[in-house]
């Protein structure tokens, strides 16, 4: 399904089919979202996510990850998202630090509402506020968020609260090491804890051909960094999307030497700013 225009409704992904897909044109750019679940367990998709268009120059993109083995986990991040849309939906004059009170106000009130569930439940968070020409990101736990340009140059990763995450950001351990560790799995901040924390990125410009990824870790698990990349970087933002999470899904469904494989349920999303070809001057040269 195509949306086009401003001021469309919020669309939320949260495991109502195995497979969800959507593209979305705004003011800002284009955008593309697939959710799938894990086939290979019995329970539903535990992965949300959420498109919520706030005016022509405000858009919210999110990706949250139930945490599975937890009762619960789709309801987490299910409420997760839900909780953070409804915060900014109730906005009245929209723009930067009026949005940004009301992602954090949502993320500190799902925060509440998931510990008020009482299960033990609990989910990832990455968020990315888009606004003229930048993006700020948020996160809680290891879903990730990444900017590269182009021609491949990355200008932001996101950094998992994780000792995996923490190890390879110290250079304790490389990322093919971090993708077969034991630990790989563990966690030590999410949307439903008394100490939860958000790590809020600096306002980041994004250039017309700039390519922005929110992902859960079903889909970091199963591909190195430079092949997100190479994938994400050009090309219909659909399309490129569909090859790097079908990539995702072939390696979790045939185990091969050397190569990541960790069935799991895969959400992503793909950003691309707008882009306008400059029209050659027709002034004569002096």
């Amino acid at each position: 399904m195509l949306h086009r225009g401003i001021l469309a409704k919020a669309r939320l992904f949260i495991g109502d089919a195995d497979i969800e897909r959507e593209t979305y044109t705004s003011g800002l750019g284009e955008v593309a979202v697939v959710s799938i679940g894990d086939h290979e367990k019995a329970g539903p998709n535990e992965d949300s996510a959420a498109l919520i268009p706030v005016n022509n120059q405000y858009l919210v993109l999110i990706v949250a990850d139930g945490v599975g083995g937890m009762a619960g986990a789709r309801r987490a991040s299910n409420l997760t998202v839900e909780t953070i849309r409804k915060h900014i939906e109730n906005i009245d004059d929209t723009n930067g630090p009026r949005l940004r009170t009301a992602i954090l106000d949502g993320i500190e009130a799902a925060n509440q509402a998931v510990l008020k569930l009482g299960t033990g439940s609990a989910s990832t968070l990455a968020l990315a506020e888009l606004g003229p020409g930048y993006v700020r990101t948020y996160h809680v736990g290891d879903s990730i968020l990444l900017v590269c340009g182009q021609r491949g140059v990355l200008k932001l990763l996101t950094t998992p609260h994780s000792p995996v995450g923490f190890a390879m950001e110290a250079g304790l351990i490389n990322e093919s090491e971090a993708l077969h560790h034991a630990e790989l799995n563990l966690i030590f901040n999410v949307i439903g804890s008394a100490d939860m924390r958000i790590e809020i990125g600096s306002e980041l410009p994004m250039a017309a051909r700039d390519s922005l990824l929110l992902a859960s870790d079903g889909l970091t698990d199963n591909i190195m960094q430079d092949k997100i990349i190479d994938t994400i970087r050009s090309g219909p933002v659909d399309k490129a999307l569909c090859s790097i999470t079908d990539l995702a899904l072939s390696r979790m469904n045939e185990e091969k030497p050397g190569q990541p494989s960790k069935p799991d349920d895969c959400t992503a999303i793909l950003f691309r700013p707008k882009y306008s070809r400059k029209k050659k001057s027709t002034k004569p040269t002096e």
